[in-house]
């Protein structure tokens, strides 16, 4: 056990209280990053099992195998119990879950408490990013809610392996108090104020990294990969500039980084699922096999439908969707991707 997971042996000064919502890899991965920083953490699950092993022998094996979770971390089944108090309140739930499980806790977070989307996705029923949906189900204002995305792959991380990302909020102070929350020697966070590109980059890139994961599946190799990245980016970038979104959030951590880290690792459910696809599988033994959420497959849906509301032309996307929800044969992917009209590459 390594000093860090150890208790201090003077009492430790007064410090951040949070909560994470979800035990899954990712929500608690981004505890232990909180506990690292300093921040007392309570994570919330559904399963007990889940939920006694954090809590006593600081460890996830359903979801993070052999990795030790810093003792700054508990965990329990009572949602409000998990809540009540905390000065940073991460949400880390599957997208289309989210609206569920915070309406009733309306009553229970904080009038000053800082609410924290680790989701990426967006609602079907609505159309709205995460962060509005956060806002909307708990009745507060976007100025208590902020994002985190960038190249953040779980098991890196939990592996305390260096990475950056991107916390976005409308409020700088907001931004502030979740980078002070989740600082540290391995976990490098920078503010920005483009909420809308940070998340549309977050929801889109795993659409892409379906994408690229069924190409790989039937055989395709790195021309193949590297030109739905790039073109992937490009459809991002489109759809959020009509949203009036920042151009120089593409490019960086939250755009291309995480982009390039979901489409091209092993770790990615994204990825891993359309490789699956591709290799013959259908969604739902596809899904199986994953075996865990790959927010990019219902997400790929709404980012369409905002996209067709908006009158911007998403190809790579529109193709997933017609693989993955409407009986197109994978071999025919590829072909629709590059059969488009002949024009410059900046049009």
């Amino acid at each position: 056990m390594t000093a860090d997971l150890l208790p201090p042996d003077e009492p430790a000064a007064p410090r951040l209280r949070a909560t994470v919502l979800g035990a899954g890899s990712w929500g608690t991965t981004f505890a232990a990053v909180m506990a690292d920083a300093g921040c007392d953490v309570t994570v919330w699950g559904r399963d007990e099992k889940t939920c006694r092993q954090i809590a006593d022998e600081h460890r996830n094996e359903a979801y993070l195998p052999g990795v030790e979770l810093p003792w700054r971390v508990t965990a329990t089944t009572d949602v409000r119990a998990a809540v009540r108090g905390a000065d940073v309140v991460a949400v880390a739930v599957p997208s289309q879950q989210a609206r569920a499980v915070l309406e009733p806790l309306r009553e229970v977070v904080g009038p000053r408490t800082v609410v924290v989307s680790l989701m990426k996705g967006v609602e079907l029923s609505t159309d709205q990013r995460m962060s509005e949906v956060v806002a909307e189900a708990l009745a507060i204002d976007a100025s208590r809610v902020a994002v985190v995305s960038g190249p953040n792959l779980a098991r890196e991380i939990a592996r305390r392996q260096p990475t950056a990302t991107v916390i976005a909020s409308t409020s700088d102070e907001t931004a502030r108090l979740v980078a002070r929350a989740c600082a540290s020697s391995y976990f490098r966070p920078y503010t920005n104020p483009d909420v809308v590109g940070v998340e549309l980059c977050g929801a889109v890139k795993n659409v892409i990294a379906l994408a690229v994961g069924i190409s790989q599946g039937r055989g395709l190799g790195y021309n193949t990969m590297a030109t739905v990245i790039t073109r992937g980016l490009v459809e991002i970038t489109r759809l959020g500039l009509a949203l009036g979104a920042d151009a120089d959030t593409f490019p960086g951590l939250a755009g291309m980084g995480d982009l390039m880290a979901t489409c091209a690792s092993p770790d990615s459910r994204n990825h891993t699922l359309g490789g699956h696809i591709g290799r013959g599988m259908t969604l739902d033994e596809a899904i199986a096999a994953t075996g865990g959420t790959a927010e990019g497959v219902k997400s790929c849906r709404s980012v369409l439908e905002l996209a067709t509301s908006l009158g911007v032309e998403m190809p790579i996307t529109h193709a997933v969707v017609r693989v993955l929800h409407e009986g197109l044969p994978v071999d025919q992917l590829a072909p629709l991707l590059l059969a488009r009209p002949h024009k410059a590459e900046g049009a």
